[in-house]
């Protein structure tokens, strides 16, 4: 048994849609939460970029002790994951990464589209991902812009943004669509209003959650029996409104500045 928290980080508000999922799996354990909004968006950063900032977010994690760190970003898992793994070997981290296995398994003879950032569009995760789980219907489709849209909660803009974005092919044929930013599920709602149907929408929330648990029991760090919390870190102090709007949590939190 382990009560050390732990860790989560992302760009920003979007691994609150982890978070909210983790936490119903996991209600004992307690949770560092760092939003670095301040840097955001990391999806048009270089690897050596993402690198300083992981490093600068670990050496804060490392204050609380925390013993598995959840990478909330598709972007930072598919650049940096490796390198965390090796630089903080005695730490547990579990990734995120598109559903596109999930895509290949379930719903393989549908049309698919992929939705993520530049960075995670341009990876070679992904590539490697979409050449194993090759799929004839599947469109890859760079959202330059729209994580950043989510993030400054500038909702007024995203369905012009989406109408102009799915214009460049047949809206008619998306049977699935998988969100590959964690920022995109707060905004599935628009995404079906811009296709014009109804479609499944696929992402890693319980993949990652499904596995933080399977981690903790098999390294016996499961938290005891008690009532958990969650601590946030924020570069950008102003985003506690936008936290607070998607956060699925009814019990109080923690809610701290960590500067630039």
């Amino acid at each position: 048994m382990n009560n050390n928290p732990i860790g989560i980080f992302d760009s920003g508000i979007g691994g609150i849609s982890i978070l909210n999922k983790v936490l119903k799996y996991l209600p004992n354990e307690d949770y560092i939460y760092y939003a670095d909004s301040i840097h955001n968006p990391y999806g048009n950063k270089s690897k050596e970029e993402l690198i300083q900032l992981v490093d600068g977010i670990m050496k804060k994690f490392m204050l609380y002790q925390v013993k598995l760190v959840i990478v909330a970003c598709n972007t930072a898992t598919t650049q940096v994951i490796s390198y965390l793994r090796k630089r903080y070997y005695n730490i547990l981290f579990v990734g995120v990464e598109p559903a596109i296995k999930v895509a290949y398994d379930y719903h393989r003879n549908k049309n698919v589209l992929i939705m993520a950032t530049p960075g995670t569009i341009q990876s070679k995760r992904l590539l490697e991902l979409n050449q194993i789980y090759s799929q004839e219907k599947r469109v890859l489709l760079s959202c330059d812009g729209l994580a950043e849209l989510i993030e400054n909660d500038n909702m007024e803009a995203i369905p012009s943004y989406l109408i102009s974005l799915f214009s460049q092919f047949d809206k008619e044929k998306i049977d699935v669509v998988v969100l590959g930013c964690t920022h995109y599920p707060f905004i599935k709602k628009e995404i079906v209003e811009a296709i014009g149907h109804s479609v499944i929408f696929l992402d890693p929330s319980v993949g990652v959650s499904l596995r933080v648990k399977h981690l903790l029991k098999e390294n016996d760090l499961e938290a005891e029996g008690k009532e958990g919390k969650v601590t946030f870190l924020l570069t950008d102090p102003s985003k506690e409104s936008v936290i607070s709007k998607y956060l699925d949590l009814e019990d109080s939190y923690v809610l701290s500045s960590v500067g630039e």
